[in-house]
Parts: C-alpha cells; structure tokens; sequence
C-alpha cells in the first residue's frame, strides 16, 4: 500500500472542523471511505488538496492524534448562547484576521498619539448590570429619540457602530472569512467577539 501515511484521527478531526459530510469528501475523494479504515492512503497532491479544502496546517496530519486548538478569546456571544467546544476553521481565521487588524490599529495608534480608551477597565462582573449600562450609555451617547428614529434594527446596528468607532473602538461586521466569498460565517456558530490589546478593543460582528 503506497501513499502518504495521515493520521487517520486528525483526518476525522479535519473534515468535522470544516463541516464537511463524509459524503461530500467522497465524491472529492473516491477512497474517502479507505483513508478512514486504512485501507488506503492519500497521495501527496490528494492531502495537499484535502489540506487546502479543510483549511489544515499540512503537519497536523502527522501528528499522533489531533492538535487542541482551543479559542484565541476567552468568550464570544453563540446564538442563544449555546456552548461551542470545536471551533470552525473560519471562526478561527476570522479571530486570526481581527488580531493582525488589531496588532495594525495598535502601531497606528502609538504613531498617531492616540490616547488609552480611558472606559476601559471601569466595570467588572461584580457590578449591578443597570449601573453598566448607564455607564455605556454615558460613553456611547444615543438618546431614545435617536433610537426611535432609526426605522430598522439594521440601521440602529450601523448607528451603534459609528457610534462606536467615535470613541475609538475598532468595529468590524463581515459575513465571509475576510474577502472569500466561499467561506461564508456561520450565524448558528457565533454572533461576534471582542479581542483585548491593552487598552485597545476590536469588536468583531458576524452579519449572518
């Protein structure tokens, strides 16, 4: 038996990451089935290609059992925030995104002079949750009338944003994994996060 001798768990482990059915890897790769019983091996260009496809370091493949990629964030808002252990490859390349645009906002700010967010910091999780929305609304100042005007969610959710950007707060919204219209977010994953570099905070919103 020729081929590239993958480790058959991280191929499971791959496949589940990017959400693909062993169907559709069988209709990519006709000895999907095999691979899986170690009956067959891939070549080098089919695991390249599979590595492509999951979005999968080519090393990992390697290793003796799959690698624990836990969250770069130690909390991020799931639809009716349901617990999600196995992060996608596109959330997490998502995160990776928003922390080299942070790293990048970090220099520019240095270089511009910009001054800390002097909020951040201010409030803890032992704080009344009405005394932290009444310090929200003192530094994001929308009044009701305001927000009684805005005719859709949509248009309050760019009001907020703007809003935000204001005072300094990065603010990202996408529905793909940067500019690649064929990894579309999973809404049912996440709804957005919020990465920390000092006293600098990015917020990240999935749009799906």
């Amino acid at each position: 038996m020729t081929g590239i001798p993958a480790t058959v768990s991280v191929l499971r482990w791959a496949a589940e990451r990017a959400r693909l059915t062993d169907a559709e890897l069988e209709e990519r790769f006709r000895k999907w089935p095999l691979w899986l019983s170690g009956e067959a091996m891939p070549t080098l260009r089919q695991l390249e290609e599979f590595a492509r496809l999951t979005h999968t370091s080519f090393g990992y493949f390697f290793l003796p059992e799959p690698p624990s990629l836990p969250l770069p964030v130690p909390d991020y808002r799931t639809f009716r925030d349901i617990d999600l252990r196995d992060p996608s490859t596109e959330l997490l390349d998502t995160i990776f995104l928003c922390e080299q645009r942070q790293e990048w906002f970090r220099e520019y700010a240095q270089m511009q002079g910009m001054q800390p967010l002097p909020f951040v910091g201010s409030a803890s999780a032992a704080d009344r949750p009405e005394e932290v929305a009444r310090k929200i609304r003192d530094v994001l100042p929308l009044s009701m009338e305001e927000r009684a005007a805005l005719p859709t969610w949509t248009d309050a959710l760019r009001q907020l944003m703007a809003k935000m950007e204001a005072i300094g707060i990065l603010v990202m919204a996408s529905s793909i994994v940067g500019g690649n219209t064929h990894r579309q977010l999973d809404g049912q994953e996440f709804r957005g996060f919020v990465l920390t570099a000092g006293r600098l905070r990015l917020v990240m919103v999935c749009s799906n």
